[in-house]
């Protein structure tokens, strides 16, 4: 399992930076096959001093990616509210995996095509880039709850094109499948 800490404006102390490995340790040991632990720590100037720092957060077992950010009045607090948020995602995928006896769908990254940068420069703020397996409707609305995001775009197993699905005012899902004129 790789563990990569990486902070921006903040100072960690070796003291510090022990705890939060033994801590990533401790939650890689909770589910088999974690194989990259990915941890930000950043430091915003806030008009509120609870919300000055902030704890991303993001284990990729090759399978699935959970992803949790938190923030805190000190670096520790950020910290140890994100790992508990994980902690409590990490078991909540454990539960599904045994209630269906198979795993998600979503794997690390891939290349994206950069040209949209240059035909509108100054509008596209975040790029993310990942690689798609092709899941089933149904992995991808479970994968979208693991992520809690409103909205999840998947390759579609079943039609072999991608698909976005997302969540509607009224709990229910809404799939958009494009077509080309």
């Amino acid at each position: 399992m790789e563990l990569h800490i990486a902070s921006r404006d903040i100072e960690i102390p070796a003291e510090v930076r022990r705890q939060m490995d033994r801590k990533l340790a401790r939650l890689g040991r909770l589910a088999k096959g974690i194989k990259e632990i990915k941890l930000e720590l950043v430091e915003e100037k806030t008009k509120s001093r609870q919300d000055r720092f902030l704890s991303r957060l993001s284990v990729d077992s090759g399978n699935t990616l959970l992803h949790g950010e938190e923030r805190g009045e000190n670096v520790l607090t950020a910290f140890d509210r994100v790992v508990a948020k994980m902690e409590r995602q990490v078991e909540h995928h454990k539960g599904k995996l045994r209630d269906k006896g198979k795993g998600a769908s979503l794997t690390g990254s891939e290349p994206v095509n950069n040209s949209q940068l240059a035909a509108n420069p100054g509008k596209v703020v975040k790029i993310k880039k990942f690689t798609m397996k092709p899941m089933t409707l149904t992995e991808a609305a479970d994968q979208m709850e693991l992520l809690g995001h409103d909205f999840f775009l998947f390759y579609n197993f079943d039609s072999d094109k991608l698909n976005l699905l997302y969540r509607r005012k009224d709990g229910d899902y809404g799939l958009i499948e494009p077509e080309l004129s």
